[in-house]
């Protein structure tokens, strides 16, 4: 116990050593505490880039979304072809067979 009480009077009398100690606890402190820390900032990066593709995912489908709406006022066709595929209406002189599968 006593060597390692010798050893550390040694390094508190060392004028570099209390220098070295004193940036390696505040770059600790910096680096990892707080919420204005590296750690935090790089989280917040990172969410940031998960953000901004969802964007770019909504921003695709909402374009998508809007040919989708700019053929169906063009097109009288199209909405026919829609409402006999998604709600499975039909003309005046057709009949309508609905299959199901087992699963």
């Amino acid at each position: 116990m006593s060597r390692i009480k010798t050893i550390f009077l040694r390094v508190l009398h060392q004028q570099y050593l209390k220098y070295l100690l004193v940036v390696v606890v505040g770059g600790i402190l910096v680096g990892f505490g707080g919420d204005n820390s590296i750690y935090a900032h790089l989280q917040n990066k990172q969410r940031i880039n998960e953000l901004q593709e969802d964007i770019d995912r909504h921003i695709s489908e909402y374009e998508r979304n809007q040919a989708r709406i700019h053929e169906l006022d063009a097109n009288p066709k199209a909405m026919e072809r829609i409402a006999r595929e998604r709600y499975f209406m039909k003309a005046a002189d057709e009949d309508i067979f609905i299959l199901k599968s087992e699963e």
